[in-house]
């Protein structure tokens, strides 16, 4: 079997000792290149070239954005021909690692590894749904507005030399709900052939259940949703402050299912338009899209396959 890993050096909990391990396990029973990524989409380049130079399967150990943008390589427009398209697995080497968690990869690299070899030697895979806004991949979650702005604060913070923690994305979310909370309500969603529904604030759309960027603590938009059903949708339709915390309560528990009058969620989903009166920022697996005026996301499954 030839597999490539993919190793993002800059990725929060990484390191050269622990690549070295990585490698050295991997490469007792696979064909092993190893590629450490030097700029914005050099992952995607990478995975590309592996694809179409027919490797077997592709290892990421970084973080979701790196993940991501592996994903994206592989299923590019000019490799989607290919007859035989990799596997992927995922070593956890950021910090929230929200995608390995979904797939119930164990958080610790050497654990997870050790987990990677055993899959291998046991052949077990399965296939994955993923879903997709206009062009781009994404594996666990995308969102318009709030989340969207949220993504963009902890980008903006950390291009200042902040350390990304599950605290930093509380107070971006903190700053950012003030800010929105004052906003006129600038979406309308429309699930399938569902009729249009107005006035909504922002939409989360998952692909997975449960993920977050609270380090252990799980967040449920959509608890039906799986990587074997369609996407899901959870958007605001009121952003005072006694509905929003009532959701958010609902959000980290293990039980409840959110609900309630101002809530418009949906799941196993094919495919969903979201139109905003005017451009807002939209989000795809922790990466900023930029501002869009009219966003289709759609459900596609048995998209990639996942070993581990």
């Amino acid at each position: 079997m030839r597999a490539v890993l993919v190793v993002n050096p800059e990725a929060t909990s990484t390191s050269a000792a622990g690549r070295d391990v990585l490698a050295h396990a991997l490469a007792s029973e696979v064909k092993l290149d190893v590629v450490q990524t030097r700029y914005r989409g050099h992952a995607a380049d990478a995975a590309a070239r592996a694809t179409l130079e027919g490797a077997d399967l592709i290892v990421v150990h970084g973080g979701d954005g790196t993940v991501n943008e592996v994903v994206n390589g592989m299923l590019r427009t000019e490799v989607a021909t290919t007859t035989q398209r990799p596997c992927l697995s995922v070593i956890p080497g950021g910090l929230a690692n929200v995608f390995a968690g979904a797939l119930g990869v164990p958080r610790d690299p050497l654990e997870a590894t050790h987990g990677l070899l055993h899959a291998l030697a046991e052949q077990r895979s399965r296939w994955i749904g993923l879903g997709k806004v206009d062009d781009r991949w994404f594996t666990f979650n995308a969102g318009v507005g709030i989340d969207a702005d949220v993504v963009a604060e902890v980008e903006r913070r950390r291009g200042k030399g902040r350390r990304v923690t599950p605290w930093l994305y509380t107070s971006a979310a903190t700053r950012c709900y003030l800010t929105s909370a004052r906003r006129e309500p600038l979406l309308t969603v429309q699930a399938d052939d569902e009729p249009q529904v107005t006035a909504l604030h922002a939409a989360m759309i998952s692909n997975a259940d449960p993920w977050t960027y609270l380090g252990r603590r799980p967040v449920h938009t959509n608890p039906e949703t799986s990587f074997e059903t369609g996407i899901g949708v959870f958007a605001f339709g009121n952003m005072l402050p006694h509905s929003v915390l009532r959701h958010v309560a609902q959000m980290l528990s293990d039980r409840a299912k959110p609900q309630g009058k101002s809530l418009f969620r949906r799941a196993n989903i094919s495919r969903l338009r979201v139109t905003c009166e005017r451009p807002l920022r939209v989000q795809v697996d922790g990466d900023s899209l930029g501002e869009l005026s009219v966003i289709d996301f759609v459900s596609v499954p048995n998209a990639l396959c996942v070993v581990g």
